[in-house]
């Protein structure tokens, strides 16, 4: 079985993210850190979707093709966590 990553992009919480994702199933969501983007994930997407799961590996708002907001106080946790509900 050949596993596709497939890419696209959603408006979420103000802005527009780039989302990396595989497989179906149950939502397994991974969220990478500084300096990193969705494709630290690339393996494991794979891997996970392989197992069954709907992988999802986002870049995170500044990140990758995801939206770079200008005013710092849109880089808060709230924002972060906000982005992926």
């Amino acid at each position: 079985m050949t596993v596709e990553i497939r890419h696209r992009t959603l408006e979420t919480n103000g802005i527009h993210m780039h989302v990396a994702e595989a497989g179906e199933g149950p939502v397994v969501v991974m969220c990478h850190g500084f300096p990193e983007s969705w494709y630290s994930w690339r393996h494991q997407l794979v891997a996970l979707a392989e197992a069954g799961y709907h992988a999802v590996a986002p870049d995170q708002r500044g990140y990758g093709a995801t939206d770079t907001p200008a005013a710092i106080e849109e880089y808060t946790l709230l924002h972060l966590v906000g982005d992926l509900v």
